[in-house]
């Protein structure tokens, strides 16, 4: 499986899916227009990824801002990573934020406490 790799964007997110070491990274903004059409393909890649991952997965998500609609689409790629995890692999999630940020802390939280996979907050 190739990696799948997204250079970042005054409002999109750097994207890293390397299915060689199972290690994932988005790291900046997410403030598309359309966050749906953006990680569509990122959706898809994991996907296809969950039908025969390593075993063991670490998704880093290290964002400073996002809007909306970018919230869901996250939502979206923990559910498939839960789904992973419920299936047996080995999947953790790190929620990397801003010692000083509050909010972003707290939305970490919140996805932490929608979701049945090992899910560690990590300030930064």
């Amino acid at each position: 499986m190739r990696n799948l790799v997204i250079e970042p964007t005054s409002k999109t997110p750097k994207v890293i899916l390397n299915a060689d070491l199972g290690i994932f990274e988005i790291t900046g903004r997410s403030i598309p227009e359309d966050a749906i059409g953006f990680y569509r393909k990122v959706l898809d890649w994991i996907e296809e990824y969950s039908k025969s991952p390593l075993p063991e997965t670490v998704f880093k998500f290290q964002l400073e801002y996002f809007n909306t609609s970018s919230s869901k689409c996250l939502l979206d790629i923990f559910r498939k990573l839960e789904r992973m995890h419920k299936n047996g692999h080995k999947v953790q999630i790190r929620w990397h934020y801003d010692s000083d940020d509050e909010d972003m802390a707290e939305t970490g939280q919140d996805y932490q406490a929608l979701l049945d996979v090992p899910f560690e907050l990590v300030p930064v």
